[in-house]
């Protein structure tokens, strides 16, 4: 059977007569009554009772249209559906993004792209950016969120735009600032004090520019980063904290991750900046993505 027949039955299904079935599908009644008769052959069964003066479903036909009508419905919403795919107003996004992302341009990013394409699915991986590069590389995923290389290199066929840059704070233990051990000045810690305190930070394998950039803070103010821990992940990091093993220097957006225990201080002095960004290939544009760059880069061209 094809489309055609399914029509054709539907059609006489509906008006319980052939000549007007054959008027709403623009045909003569001979050819619609042989396509309804070959219909019947093929899937042995009669679906209409006729007489010279009706035409009824039988119970076979009567089950058989609610399967129908759904099918030709089904059929009915291609274009659309088409249109949607095409358009990148559905389909897949498959989106990493590194924790710190979490607390600042992720949330507010998917919460706008899922409201404007409620029909794409969404599927949020967190990685490191090491992770997230290499996986692109190997085209895995759409999209990173990631920390940059600190040269700015990365492969040619990938692509990269700044999403924002903000400064580094201080996560400390609180009781270390009422006992006296870290000492504010104006409200702020002092470079001198800082790159005395114990660091909790993240593997230089896992997060090279910001492992760089924070170590980099310590040997510009004439010290050393005493490591005592390292975590891959902000949340174990700041739990450290909380747990009076030492200091980490986080992204101004980590205040919103609160935790007792942890007070979150600003830096005196020059401070370094952590910038975050969104990477994909070059030559694997979906149109979920293109739709996702456009809310990402405010409607930047991406290609």
């Amino acid at each position: 059977m094809d489309i055609r027949q399914l029509r054709h039955f539907a059609a006489v299904a509906e008006t319980l007569h052939f000549g007007r079935a054959a008027e709403r599908l623009n045909m003569t009644q001979p050819p619609l009554s042989q396509s309804i008769m070959a219909l019947e052959r093929e899937l042995g069964a009669p679906l209409f009772i006729r007489t010279k003066r009706s035409v009824a479903l039988t119970p076979f036909g009567e089950q058989w249209l609610v399967h129908v009508r759904a099918v030709l419905g089904g059929l009915s919403g291609l274009p659309e559906i088409a249109r949607r795919l095409r358009d990148g107003e559905a389909g897949p996004l498959e989106l990493s993004f590194v924790s710190t992302a979490d607390y600042s341009v992720l949330p507010e990013l998917v919460r706008q792209y899922a409201a404007l394409y409620p029909s794409v699915r969404i599927a949020l991986r967190e990685a490191t950016s090491e992770v997230q590069i290499a996986a692109l590389l190997e085209g895995s995923g759409h999209a990173g969120i990631v920390i940059p290389p600190a040269n700015g290199a990365l492969p040619a066929s990938l692509r990269y735009r700044r999403l924002l840059s903000e400064q580094l704070v201080a996560a400390v233990p609180e009781s270390w600032v009422g006992d006296g051990r870290l000492p504010l000045q104006a409200g702020r810690l002092n470079p001198a004090v800082t790159v005395q305190a114990p660091l909790i930070i993240f593997p230089r394998h896992s997060a090279p520019a910001f492992h760089d950039l924070v170590t980099g803070y310590f040997t510009a103010h004439g010290g050393t980063a005493r490591i005592v821990q390292e975590a891959i992940q902000m949340q174990t990091i700041i739990s450290l904290v909380s747990a009076e093993m030492g200091i980490a220097l986080v992204p101004a957006s980590l205040r919103n991750l609160a935790r007792t225990g942890v007070r979150y201080i600003d830096l005196a002095g020059a401070v370094p900046s952590l910038e975050t960004g969104i990477v994909w290939r070059r030559d694997d544009l979906t149109p979920t993505l293109n739709r996702f760059l456009q809310v990402a880069l405010g409607g930047q061209h991406a290609a």
